[in-house]
């Protein structure tokens, strides 16, 4: 059990992303109408609006898009011990961004544009988050 907040499985959608990343999958989904790449997961296309959404296994790389470094843990003092870390958007290979860690170097090697690649940490029996670390 972590002391780190977890994200719900309470909706389909978001069951489906968390299954395949705690298999150490990174899944987006993908509009059949208009075609576009979105994540985060969601029952409906984020750019024109249709329920018909699919699921697409993703390779995994991708580069920093925008990154802070985090130097103080405030009020989740679970993180406490992970300080300094780096909290990044990540513009994936297959088209979206996706909020998460950049792992694996020092913080101030971090750059905009960096090509990192996915990997994940298993915080549950059920949820692996995934985190991002230099190619």
């Amino acid at each position: 059990m972590t002391d780190r907040p977890t994200p719900s499985l309470d909706n389909e959608a978001d069951r489906t992303f968390w299954r395949a990343a705690a298999d150490e999958r990174l899944l987006v989904q993908q509009c059949n109408d208009c075609e576009t790449p979105q994540f985060f997961p969601r029952s409906w296309c984020q750019y024109c609006g249709s329920e018909d959404v699919e699921w697409i296994e993703t390779d995994g790389t991708g580069h920093v898009h925008t990154y802070t470094v985090v130097r103080r843990a405030t009020e989740l003092q679970s993180f406490a011990d992970s300080v300094p870390y780096v909290v990044a958007y990540v513009e994936l290979e297959a088209g979206p961004r996706i909020c998460t860690n950049v792992v694996g170097c020092d913080p101030e090697t971090v750059e905009i544009g960096m090509p990192v690649e996915v990997t994940f940490e298993h915080v549950t029996d059920e949820v692996a988050l995934p985190h991002f670390e230099p190619r």
